[in-house]
């Protein structure tokens, strides 16, 4: 896909080397689409000549402009397995798309992305817009926690059953479209694959630095509200395509309750010396109740947040809060079962030694773990596909996506819009192999 606006200077040259590029390297059945983002030139024209004149063109008119409207648009609505996209001046060297789709159509990542900031990457460009690039790539580092290294690079791509769940999440229709759909799939746990890419700058590229500046900071400090306030349900993206190793049946291994057990008894064990070092610490400023009490306070928050991402397999900020409540409750029990001890234990001699306050601690912090444990699996982070609640990514985003945000699709010369189908329920799947460009045998002598 090639979003444009008011290109009818580049658009024709730019097509015709794309297509030549594919049609001679490229092994797979393929199709160009334009995006035209309401030009006001003779782009369209341009674009319509193109598609009668090249079988593999397409041509796709929106009345808005956006980068992103344009490919939350044409991407719903594509058929095509592997959907990708780059700008019109490829300022991208074009033999990178080929390893770009490739683990794609493996089905090994979700995502693929050019970067011009890897460090085998060849990039061409001023002094202005390496400052920018880099600037603005710290900045989702520091704020968003991103680790993909080129947010804004016109040169990705997603699988169709990945984007189809992960874009009506994503609400940007401009330039930051590209930062808020990664950084989303990578804050739900999906794989991103990094390409270094030899880029030369475009000097005659019409993008407004200031303005898209400006737009992406926007962008920043909305994605990081929704993500801290726990608003997405991203930990419904965190397993839902393909092959995952972690649901396989394999010897020795612990599965289901045994490996929940397991990784309960390891973060149990971590958060009880780290209880029992803080009890130490607060102990010498206060008396055994308050230091008790502030020590499984704070070991509490510790251990929930643990058990949850890592025993429970809970990922993304979604439910984090109401997590956090109810592990709260959970500490209560502990603090009156510990709590009474010792008050027991001071009722039994009048002053104790540390020691001897610890291994009554230790013995009420075993009896409290056993009921964390049942509470944690029970109420806490219920498995829901045992009880039969629904646990596919399309019920969650049909109560979170917004309807002004949804993705619309329309035919080539037709300006009717028709809604896109809800998302099927996923199911695991073998992928299928794509369709093969039909090649002819060279005859002897040919130089092919």
């Amino acid at each position: 896909m090639i979003p444009v606006y008011n290109e009818e200077k580049d658009l024709q040259p730019c097509v015709l080397r794309l297509h030549d590029h594919l049609r001679r390297t490229f092994p797979y059945a393929f199709r160009i689409t334009i995006a035209d983002n309401a030009s006001t030139d003779t782009t369209p024209q341009v674009s319509r000549r193109l598609e009668a004149e090249i079988p593999e063109v397409r041509a796709f008119r929106l009345e808005q402009k956006g980068r992103g409207r344009a490919l939350r648009t044409v991407w719903s609505a594509s058929d095509a397995p592997i959907l990708a996209y780059m700008d019109v001046d490829l300022s991208t060297d074009l033999n990178a798309l080929l390893p770009l789709v490739a683990p794609l159509i493996s089905g090994h990542s979700d995502l693929a992305i050019g970067s011009r900031l890897a460090r085998s990457s060849r990039v061409v460009r001023g002094p202005k817009r390496e400052f920018i690039s880099r600037a603005y790539n710290l900045i989702l580092r520091g704020s968003l926690q991103a680790r993909f290294s080129d947010a804004q690079c016109g040169f990705k791509a997603i699988r169709r059953d990945v984007a189809r769940l992960l874009l009506p999440l994503v609400e940007d229709t401009g330039w930051f479209f590209d930062t808020e759909m990664l950084v989303l799939a990578e804050r739900a746990g999906l794989r991103i694959h990094e390409v270094p890419v030899d880029w030369v700058d475009d000097p005659d590229s019409t993008v407004h630095i200031v303005k898209t500046a400006t737009d992406d900071l926007k962008g920043v400090w909305r994605v990081g509200k929704a993500l801290a306030g726990g608003s997405l349900p991203l930990d419904r993206l965190a397993r839902p395509f393909g092959d995952d190793p972690r649901d396989r049946e394999i010897k020795d291994v612990p599965k289901g309750l045994a490996r929940q057990l397991v990784g309960f008894c390891v973060v149990g064990g971590l958060s009880t010396l780290f209880y029992l070092l803080l009890y130490s610490v607060f102990r010498q400023f206060g008396g055994s109740q308050l230091a008790n009490a502030l020590a499984l306070l704070v070991s509490a928050v510790a251990n929930t947040a643990a058990n949850r991402r890592l025993t429970f397999g809970v990922r993304g900020r979604g439910g984090a809060v109401r997590h956090q409540a109810q592990g709260l409750v959970v500490f209560g029990i502990g603090l009156a079962l510990t709590s009474g001890s010792l008050a027991a234990l001071n009722a039994a001699t009048s002053d104790p030694a540390h020691s001897t306050e610890l291994a009554v601690l230790i013995a009420a912090n075993l009896a409290a773990t056993v009921l964390r444990f049942l509470l944690f699996r029970a109420w806490v982070f219920p498995d829901r596909r045992e009880d039969g609640t629904p646990s596919t990514v399309a019920a969650s985003l049909a109560s979170h996506a917004p309807s002004s945000h949804a993705p619309a699709s329309y035919a080539p010369s037709s300006q009717t819009y028709a809604t896109v189908p809800p998302a099927q329920p996923y199911r695991h799947h073998a992928y299928a192999p794509l369709p093969q460009r039909p090649t002819t045998t060279p005859t002897r002598g040919n130089d092919s």
